[in-house]
């Protein structure tokens, strides 16, 4: 059975997120420390990543500096704090078309990207509406549509409609559509036969481990993302499923905006003062 070795690798973060960005409806609660990352999977003869990251020379810098994100550093740096190469990486699945996710499709040149077809759709429609509609396209950078076309047309796009169950071996992709975008998707990763094997990547489905919680672990209630394009109600199902899916466990699913993953899971910082934290391991 193939097996991945799962890490979280820090690129940037915003020490002052606003916390109703991340927890709907705790306005005037203050702010909070934003990690930004993105995950490796790693097996015998495969290099895959959840997530690109953004280009801070392009218009990504520009939305990531408006919103108070620091500390940027390029995947080579990043990537290389592991012994990766960024032309090491042959899949990047791609959970959502938000800058910080989609912006560094260019820093891949062997990649071949996935993205659910909802997802593009829904962008070029958002787009096509006009410039009184342009609350619509909070977080995304246009210019990286364009660059999917272009990689389409080198045949390094694969474009789904819905669950893929093995993209990789044991690696699923699964629709979360209409919640924090309309074309959502997150990753599976099937490490056993078992549930103690399966970990989620939620993308921004899920922030934080409180979005799962509410704050009380005792009397759990879910509390989604406050940034959504799609509906509040399909967040907190989406989340239902991905929980259900690991048998309720909060620890098998991998939010990767989650600051204190370091404190479930053996972490280290890198030269740059980056977070690397290993989820599992070969």
């Amino acid at each position: 059975m193939t097996r991945y070795a799962i890490t979280v690798l820090e690129y940037a973060a915003s020490p002052n997120h606003p916390t109703s960005g991340v927890l709907y409806g705790r306005h005037n609660s203050g702010s909070m420390n934003l990690p930004f990352a993105y995950v490796v999977l790693r097996s015998s003869d495969t290099v895959a990543l959840v997530d690109a990251g953004y280009d801070q020379s392009d218009f990504g810098g520009e939305i990531a500096n408006a919103i108070g994100v620091t500390g940027w550093t390029p995947p080579s740096e990043v990537l290389g704090a592991v012994g990766i190469r960024p032309e090491d990486v042959q899949h990047v699945f791609l959970t959502h078309a938000h800058f910080d996710h989609m912006g560094g499709l260019a820093y891949f040149p062997n990649a071949k990207f996935y993205i659910q077809k909802r997802e593009i759709e829904s962008w070029v429609w958002a787009l096509s509406k006009g410039r009184r509609f342009r609350s619509l396209l909070g977080g995304i950078n246009p210019a990286d549509i364009l660059r999917l076309v272009d990689l389409g047309m080198k045949n390094r796009l694969v474009v789904l409609d819905g669950a893929s169950l093995d993209i990789l071996p044991n690696v699923d992709l699964l629709p979360a559509f209409d919640t924090h975008t309309a074309g959502s998707q997150y990753v599976v990763v099937r490490n056993g036969g078992s549930l103690e094997d399966r970990w989620v990547l939620t993308g921004d489905v899920v922030y934080t481990y409180e979005n799962l919680h509410g704050g009380d672990r005792d009397d759990p209630c879910f509390v989604p993302p406050g940034l959504a394009t799609g509906s509040q109600t399909n967040l907190i199902l989406a989340a239902e499923e991905m929980l259900d899916s690991v048998g309720g466990d909060m620890l098998r699913l991998v939010p990767v905006h989650e600051e204190k993953l370091k404190d479930h899971f053996p972490s280290r910082v890198s030269d740059r003062g980056l977070r690397i934290i290993d989820i599992a391991t070969i």
